[in-house]
């Protein structure tokens, strides 16, 4: 039965490699939970930001109104505050003037907390003080919504409105120092609470922080003070815990992945092996004769165990084919001559006594012919046995010197041998004694034939050799063609053919990659071999 081959539709499905498939999946599963931790902390960032941005904003509120109070005091403008150079300008010409958040909870750095304010010698500038009294109420309110650390410093740096630490210093702080040269500045602080964060809590920046922001007061080209506020940004967790459903949903799509990637690599690789082993079980119970190829493997490897377990099954089909022919044929050889000597023993054992001499001595002849007969078949199983059991090894054989030593020895049995050209590949890959087993059979079948003649060409093809043997014998009639290396056919059956020798050549040659062939030509025999030559 022939092995069935890929159609075009298999070839056009393109089968990746299981180990390419696993690492798909094991990438895919580890990238679920590394997706989820970044998911997290972008989560956790915008959330730092939109702390930021709600403190931008109540700092804009705040700005705007210490600069109403402190102008409602003062006379000319020019007289109060620090000059500065900053893009935070309150002029008309650029009446917008936005603030971008800026803080980054992935890259920036958390500073420790903020130092205690400094005592001062210097009292504070009365008109900001007494702009910080109006404000003072307002921040009160305000911080009750917002709960927000609210302070507002004047143009040294000083607290003049807050719920703590007015009259004290903090223009030793970092971030107020960028603000009293007119840049708005935004950091993240160490945050420390009195109650142990959760476990779970390990894997957020965000829960043991406070962001501040420093606003700068301007009015023209003139730094009037500095908004301080400062927030701890919503926590994560709450946040989750608030948004249940939405987690519900994450986790559920997650969930739907997992159940995704656990059926493809179900379809793509348990499936086929299933069946694949269905297959094997039924072939050993004998339901099947052979295992079919399956029609979608999934993976590269299972397509060619799929492919090797049929051509193995179809091999041992043949296989088991060829021995019961085999053992049909060889029973029908044995049983002609064994049927003919019993009848001969039976006569002789009843009649020898009264049996002419010439009527005996021609039975005796026919036992002697049938029992010649037995065993030259018994070797010539014996050889064709050798052969199918033979393996191919790496041995190397002189062509030209074989084929001189044949010419020689044929010579004297009257078979002229004639070679061409005369110039060819000499080393060829096979055995010496396997070559020589392999001409002699055929130029022992020439002679059977009549031929007093073999001419042999040899031309090289590439890496292979094909050496082409034409006899001028009585040749091989066009019905017998086809049945030539038919295993004990043969139409020299009285003059004491087996019929396994050109089997036996076949099969000494598909040993070492070979081959052999039969040419139609006019007049005679022709046969083409087809043998390896030496790289």
């Amino acid at each position: 039965m022939p092995i069935d081959m890929p159609t075009a539709e298999t070839k056009s499905k393109k089968l990746y490699r299981l180990r390419t498939l696993l690492l798909l999946v094991t990438l895919s599963i580890l990238l679920l939970p590394l997706a989820s931790v970044l998911y997290f902390r972008f989560y956790e960032n915008a959330l730092v930001r939109q702390t930021e941005i709600e403190l931008i904003a109540q700092s804009a509120v705040i700005s705007a109104t210490y600069r109403h109070f402190i102008r409602s005091q003062i006379k000319n403008k020019s007289d109060y505050g620090i000059e500065i150079k900053s893009s935070l300008k309150n002029n008309r010409d650029d009446y917008y003037t936005p603030v971008s958040p800026s803080i980054d909870l992935s890259q920036q750095p958390v500073l420790p907390r903020r130092k205690n304010a400094k005592s001062i010698y210097d009292p504070p500038d009365p008109f900001a003080i007494k702009a910080g009294n109006l404000l003072q109420q307002i921040l009160k309110d305000s911080q009750q919504v917002t709960l927000a650390g609210m302070r507002v410093l004047d143009y040294h740096g000083i607290v003049v409105a807050g719920r703590n630490e007015r009259g004290y210093s903090l223009a030793h702080i970092k971030e107020v120092q960028q603000a009293l040269q007119g840049k708005y500045t935004s950091v993240i602080r160490q945050r420390l609470s009195d109650e142990a964060p959760p476990p779970i809590a390990s894997i957020s920046r965000g829960t043991g922080i406070r962001v501040f922001t420093t606003f700068p007061i301007i009015e023209g080209d003139r730094l009037y003070g500095v908004v301080y506020l400062s927030r701890t940004p919503q926590n994560i967790l709450k946040h989750l815990y608030a948004v249940t459903g939405r987690v519900l949903i994450a986790t559920s799509i997650v969930l739907v992945i997992t159940l995704l990637l656990a059926f493809f690599v179900s379809s793509r690789i348990v499936k086929p092996i299933k069946q694949l082993t269905s297959q094997a079980q039924k072939l050993a119970k004998g339901e099947v004769t052979t295992v079919s190829k399956l029609e979608k493997p999934g993976t590269y490897e299972v397509s060619k165990l799929s492919q090797s377990f049929a051509t193995m099954s179809q091999t041992l089909q043949q296989r088991g084919d060829y021995i019961r022919q085999f053992a049909a044929h060889v029973s029908h050889e044995f049983k002609t001559p064994l049927t003919s000597i019993q009848g001969a023993i039976e006569l002789l054992q009843d009649h020898i006594d009264d049996m002419p001499i010439t009527q005996r001595k021609k039975f005796l002849d026919n036992l002697q012919s049938d029992t010649q007969r037995l065993e030259k078949l018994v070797s010539r199983l014996l050889e064709l046995a050798k052969a199918d059991a033979m393996q191919a090894s790496n041995q190397v054989s002189d062509l030209s010197s074989c084929l001189n030593t044949l010419k020689s020895r044929y010579k004297e049995k009257g078979l002229q041998i004639s070679i061409s050209p005369n110039s060819y590949p000499n080393k060829v890959a096979i055995a010496t004694e396997v070559l020589e087993t392999v001409f002699t059979n055929l130029l022992e079948n020439s002679l059977q034939h009549q031929a007093s003649e073999v001419s042999i060409k040899i031309e090289a093809k590439e890496k292979i050799l094909e050496i082409c043997l034409h006899d001028n014998g009585s040749g091989i009639s066009p019905s017998n063609t086809e049945r030539i290396f038919t295993p004990f056919f043969t139409t020299r059956r009285n003059q004491g053919g087996t019929g396994l020798g050109l089997d036996i050549v076949a099969s000494l040659l598909q040993t070492w990659n070979g081959d052999i062939r039969l040419q139609e030509v006019s007049q005679g025999a022709a046969f083409v071999l087809t043998i390896l030559l030496f790289d």
